[in-house]
């Protein structure tokens, strides 16, 4: 009687014990028992998958879809004493928090974690990384706009979005950040203009994984069917596989039917530009104004590119980095430049 005694208290003290701190400046509380995604150690500092595919290109698997771990999502693992904690995912654009892409990507990933939306109150699109310096930025409340997540609109460009969400809004990092869905490409040399990609990297500079979406359609009406599948495929797997936190993925989704995308492709950005113009015009007062056009061009013809995946009906997924340094010109100049 004595043993069951005590292995009634030992039951019972384990039933009472509270679940351990998770951060004095976290946004989880204590009660929260949600499961954490589960560290899986280094996988080094280059290359998201290290399989090569064909042409040159690194063919992603499709998390879970031969198997049931989508279905339940296959991200949550147990941390010590059973306890678990959710994930924060900070969403943002630069299409405005009224756009058809960022509901599409809040639906996407309900689910996978306690999503927060802090966004521009009006389009930013081309604001590339600027910052709001000479004004006073304001947030305002949205929380009518996405059903049961808590939403804010901010005055500023996407970048102050970030900076905003994480110190005012979370008061925390998030584990991880994305942004989109944006109308139209952001490939090629689109990632240096787009403010959503932007986004994506201010969050990686504060040591924020993320990922910027696109869909190579600029209608207000364009289909995100397929992009929602995709991008919860990649959220998943970025959120059950942690790599490094500076990580940075560029993903385009080709503007066909679910029914003719052939998966992922990790690749290259192609070197291809909009060779520019600038119509000229003359307003009713005979002073002369500009629009800007321009022709997209492709002068890369590999097969390893993100231009080349997209025009196959490849989602292309292409790792960016903040770090700008050409690190072969830099070692001919060390050697042929002496100080």
């Amino acid at each position: 009687m004595e043993k069951k005694s005590n292995e009634r208290k030992k039951n019972l003290s384990a039933v009472n014990r509270k679940p351990g701190k998770t951060g004095a400046t976290g946004i989880i509380k204590k009660t929260d028992v949600a499961e954490r995604p589960g560290r899986t150690g280094k996988t080094g500092a280059t290359g998201i998958i290290r399989e090569t595919g064909k042409n040159g290109m690194a063919e992603m698997p499709l998390v879970g879809s031969s198997d049931k771990k989508l279905a339940t999502s296959g991200l949550r693992s147990a941390v010590k004493g059973g306890k678990k904690r959710v994930p924060v995912i900070l969403i943002t654009n630069d299409d405005g928090i009224s756009a058809p892409g960022i509901r599409n990507l809040v639906e996407a990933v309900k689910g996978l974690g306690k999503v927060v939306v802090v966004a521009p109150d009006k389009p930013q699109s081309g604001m590339g990384h600027a910052i709001t310096i000479g004004n006073p930025l304001r947030l305002n409340p949205m929380h009518h706009l996405f059903d049961g997540v808590e939403a804010w609109q901010c005055s500023g460009t996407p970048v102050d979005c970030v900076k905003l969400a994480v110190d005012k809004v979370l008061r925390r990092k998030p584990d991880i950040c994305l942004s989109g869905i944006n109308h139209g490409a952001n490939h090629s040399i689109n990632v240096i203009y787009s403010g959503t990609m932007s986004a994506a990297v201010e969050a990686a500079i504060e040591s924020i994984p993320s990922v910027g979406f696109s869909l190579l359609d600029y209608s207000v009406e364009a289909d995100f069917t397929a992009a929602r599948k995709y991008v919860r495929i990649i959220v998943e797997e970025v959120l059950t596989h942690p790599l490094d936190k500076h990580l940075i993925l560029n993903v385009n989704f080709p503007a066909v039917p679910e029914s003719l995308i052939k998966g992922l492709k990790v690749c290259r950005q192609a070197y291809a530009k909009y060779e520019e113009d600038f119509i000229e015009r003359n307003d009713p007062n005979s002073k002369k104004y500009y629009w800007l056009t321009g022709k997209f061009v492709n002068f890369d013809k590999g097969r390893d590119t993100d231009v080349w995946a997209l025009e196959h009906n490849y989602v292309s997924v292409v790792p960016v980095q903040f770090d700008m340094t050409n690190y072969v010109l830099k070692s001919k100049l060390e050697k042929t430049w002496k100080s």
